[in-house]
């Protein structure tokens, strides 16, 4: 018996005009001719990115890890349970469109004073004492008729559909970070190993400066020169270590396992590809894949709701019931005829002055609608800025590992000279100490170089949203947003 829904009636936001994500037309990354050659990208635009992207980066050990993470994350089965909770609420509210029956049963023993006065109760004396057994059925409804109980569940619908986004959201989270913490891994053993070949360098040129000095050719600080310029890159290695070992709790953790069971699952740069075509989204696409995006979305609609649960409560309130039973002195004469009674009413309450009370509720439903529209726009603004960062940093990660490789050649080419004039007796120690540092500095970087034009690309593809699989919102979710990485070695779709 709903006559109307008072409110406003939520309406999805416009989709952003904007047709770019950056100024003018968007280049693809490139690098510096006459440079050393380098892995090229280039980016798609237009092209949606793929469910499972993280297969692009072509790493069995990946695939099998974001599996095991989707599959064990108490994060995502914490999102799990919010869903229900929220659908669980919606229910609850939708049984106020249904009559309100209960049954009550009850047994009364009663003492009267003066038992003359209330006939036909039998008398033997001054006082009396009788059992009453009363049982009866109550009906009461709540007729709709401002649409109240209609904008409560949509209220709350709109809930269920926030918490599903914020589902997306974290699997989206879970999916990147184990990504990037994998590049991390594999950035901290190229950094370990680069550091341990500069130190059997050093150790060697130290080999060479003992003999030298045991043949006095080259002055004990020399050798105490080079003793301490080994001992500063050994000093690196413990840090580099420590490092390691909790990006290995990291990845532990983030699969939903405890830290004495580490994963089995070890990273390198040499075994993660750099994925070549870059899909780049439509900004209209942009706003429909971005879980949080539709979040807010969802979260403005819940507002929406309220303001009309918030307008109804300012309108009379209507009830119908009615109260049917039976009354007697003994639990078998209950069912007898002539014991039973019933009522039926119907009333109204409408508010007549609550000290404003009422419309203040109404006009902060108002202001939070007015908040999440503004906080809906806020985040479309952030995930424009996601993408852009992302595509501005990859556009110059190229020139930086460009110029990482050519700085570490560079520096290669020198040290092997010095190391030569060093065995002919050529060079003093300042240009080797130098020569030791600046490769060493030089090592590290490209391979910093190298792992950050990675991250940079899985940045890329969670700025762009992930692209939930189409018709995944199941209890049987996990295995529908997985099917396709069953076979480890496929090459995503952006390939």
């Amino acid at each position: 018996m709903s006559g109307c829904a008072v409110g406003p009636d939520f309406q999805p936001a416009a989709v952003p005009e904007a047709t770019g994500y950056v100024p003018g037309k968007l280049a693809s990354p490139g690098s510096e001719r006459g440079g050393p050659r380098v892995a090229s990208q280039h980016f798609v635009t237009g092209e949606d990115v793929s469910a499972r992207w993280w297969a692009a980066f072509k790493s069995r050990g990946l695939n099998e890890l974001v599996r095991q993470s989707v599959d064990h994350n108490p994060n995502l089965q914490a999102a799990e349970a919010a869903i229900k909770i929220a659908q669980y609420n919606a229910q609850a509210q939708r049984g106020l469109f249904y009559p309100q029956v209960t049954g009550n049963s009850t047994s009364t023993n009663n003492l009267i004073a003066n038992p003359g006065q209330v006939p036909p109760i039998p008398t033997t004396g001054p006082q009396s004492q009788f059992t009453l057994f009363t049982n009866q059925l109550t009906v009461s409804y709540v007729p709709d008729v401002w649409g109240a109980n209609v904008r409560a569940v949509e209220s709350l619908d709109a809930t269920t559909e926030q918490q599903l986004f914020q589902l997306e959201a974290a699997y989206l989270a879970l999916t990147s970070n184990v990504v990037t913490a994998a590049i991390q891994e594999a950035s901290l053993r190229g950094q370990i190993a680069a550091t341990q070949h500069i130190i059997a360098i050093e150790r060697n040129l130290l080999d060479i400066l003992k003999r030298q000095f045991d043949l006095g050719q080259a002055a004990r600080a020399d050798v105490l020169a080079q003793d301490a310029a080994l001992a500063q890159a050994e000093e690196l290695l413990p840090p580099l270590d420590k490092q390691l070992a909790q990006q290995r709790d990291l990845l532990t953790a983030l699969a939903g396992q405890l830290s004495g069971d580490e994963i089995v699952q070890k990273f390198d740069l040499a075994n993660i590809r750099l994925p070549t075509n870059l899909p780049v989204s439509l900004p209209s696409k942009l706003v429909d894949q971005r879980p949080d995006v539709r979040a807010a979305e969802a979260n403005m609609h819940s507002a929406s709701a309220q303001v009309g649960v918030a307008i109804a409560a300012r309108l009379p309130n209507f009830v119908l019931s009615a109260n049917g039973g039976s009354v007697a002195y003994n639990i078998g004469q209950s069912f007898l005829p002539g014991t039973g009674f019933y009522t039926l009413a119907a009333g109204a309450t409408a508010p007549i002055f609550d000290g404003f009370t009422l419309y203040y509720k109404q006009k902060a439903a108002e202001a939070a609608l007015e908040q999440a529209e503004a906080q809906y726009r806020a985040t479309v603004i952030t995930a424009f800025q996601n993408v852009a960062d992302a595509l501005r940093a990859l556009q110059t990660d190229t020139r930086a590992v460009q110029a990482a490789v050519r700085a570490e050649v560079a520096a290669k080419a020198s040290l092997d000279i010095v190391q030569q004039q060093l065995n002919a007796g050529q060079v003093n120690q300042l240009a080797v100490l130098n020569a030791q540092q600046t490769y060493l500095t030089a090592a590290v970087v490209r391979v910093q170089s190298e792992a950050g034009r990675l991250s940079d690309t899985a940045a890329l593809f969670m700025a762009l949203g992930g692209n939930w699989p189409a018709g995944c919102r199941t209890p049987d979710w996990r295995q529908c947003a997985m099917q396709d990485d069953a076979n480890l070695t496929a090459v995503a779709k952006t390939e």
